[in-house]
């Protein structure tokens, strides 16, 4: 079986429900709901997410990866992590969805970036595209050139047209329709 197949597979069993009434984050209602924090928490699940991203990102250039909280937190933290040793080691960041009251009041931790960093966006799951458009949206705030859009699973409802008109390349490593069921 491949790292990927495999992948698949925990996806299927971790994180993949039906039957249900979901509300998703875009507002759309679905019979079937990809709930990625049972598989990007799990070791072996983080580790071959974080591989096959890896893998994705094969000259892509970037400096860092990150996303909207909390979906990007545990893929952008594993991903950095893998990256250790390669010759582009990836550093990671979160950005809030609002800025923090106290502190520093950023609304982007970790990474420290600035005007004409390269970027990665990841997301868990993708539906029309709209957390990662916010989180893109920050990062060009700061002057970041954001090169890829790349989640977990995509539902096919969307995002790739919403990405394509920011002209920000997007990739998936699955779809709705490698899940059986899914409509």
């Amino acid at each position: 079986m491949t790292d990927l197949a495999r992948l698949q597979r925990i996806i299927h069993e971790k994180s993949y429900n039906t039957g249900g009434d979901f509300k998703l984050a875009s507002g759309a209602a679905s019979s079937f709901f990809f709930d990625m924090k049972p598989t990007v928490l799990d070791p072996e699940g983080a580790n071959l997410v974080a591989d096959a991203i890896l893998e994705r990102l094969d000259g892509v250039n970037a400096t860092a990866i990150g996303g909207l909280v909390l979906g990007a937190c545990p893929i952008a933290s594993a991903v950095c992590v893998k990256s250790f040793g390669a010759k582009t080691p990836l550093n990671a960041f979160y950005v809030r969805k609002e800025a923090k009251t106290r502190g520093t009041q950023k609304m982007i931790e970790g990474a420290d970036l600035k005007k004409g960093d390269r970027v990665v966006i990841v997301e868990d799951v993708t539906t029309t595209g709209g957390s990662a458009l916010q989180a893109v949206a920050e990062l060009r705030k700061l002057g970041c050139e954001v090169v890829k859009v790349v989640t977990i699973v995509d539902r096919e409802q969307g995002a790739a047209a919403a990405f394509a008109a920011e002209k920000i390349p997007f990739d998936a490593l699955f779809t709705r329709r490698d899940f059986a069921g899914a409509t």
